[in-house]
């Protein structure tokens, strides 16, 4: 029978969850400030569009689609079936030589990348905003909304918020677990440059025409906020199933 970690060993002390949350509302005020009350998306969007031919030249680019929006891209989804066929295979038949603390790790990472570009799919599906490359300023025929903005009626939902390619590098930022009670500064690290893959992949998209910076940053934080719930979830729910096998099992 597997052992489950005790309750008190949560991957996230009660300090740094706490500065998690904190984290993650100051950002999210921030994304809402750069969209809605700046200028910064269309000053970005305007570096990477040719004005005199109405187009984004990096937009079928061979580094664009090929190289980021293929090989990377397929790569960084490779690494993850990796992952989640070892999480099935432990699953089916438990690997003698994986610590519980290290199963738990795993778990949480395979959760993360399953679940947050899942929820961006979601929310992406669900969005009025449209992609710069709709828009007329740069040679579509679409009108710019903020994410504050009252939708009109008839409108055409854009659904291009937030951006789905940055999600592919972002759960990478899950891998932090692994350093996770014992190590909290370098998961940090780790965390910030899995965040840095999925921003290098979403700004190749905004080279494109297909995002916005705020797009981008919109899916950094939404995969941030799935990793820290399955943080706080998943150790319970193991707790809980730990239980409810030995008492199963119990005479």
């Amino acid at each position: 029978m597997q052992k489950y970690p005790p309750l008190s060993e949560h991957l996230l002390t009660p300090e740094v969850l706490s500065r998690a949350l904190c984290a993650l509302l100051a950002s999210a005020s921030l994304i809402l400030v750069i969209n809605q009350y700046t200028d910064i998306d269309l000053m970005l969007a305007d570096l990477y569009f040719d004005a005199q031919h109405h187009d984004f030249p990096w937009r079928d680019s061979w580094f664009a689609t090929r190289l980021m929006h293929g090989w990377v891209k397929y790569a960084i989804i490779g690494f993850g079936m990796l992952l989640l066929g070892l999480t099935l295979v432990d699953a089916l038949r438990p690997l003698r030589r994986l610590p519980p603390l290290r199963r738990l790790q795993l778990h949480c990472v395979v959760a993360t990348m399953v679940l947050a570009p899942i929820t961006v799919a979601l929310l992406k599906q669900g969005s009025n905003v449209h992609c710069p490359w709709s828009l007329a300023r740069y040679g579509g025929s679409e009108t710019l909304l903020r994410l504050l903005d009252w939708v009109p009626s008839h409108w055409d939902a854009g659904r291009c918020f937030p951006a789905g390619q940055t999600s592919t590098g972002t759960w990478l930022a899950a891998l932090a677990v692994f350093w996770l009670p014992h190590a909290p500064f370098r998961a940090f690290r780790v965390f910030v440059a899995g965040l840095a893959v999925g921003l290098a992949l979403g700004w190749v998209q905004q080279m494109r025409g297909a995002h916005f910076l705020t797009h981008t940053l919109a899916t950094l934080w939404v995969s941030s906020a799935v990793l820290l719930a399955v943080l706080v979830v998943m150790p319970r729910l193991r707790r809980w199933m730990g239980s409810t096998l030995r008492r199963r099992v119990a005479p």
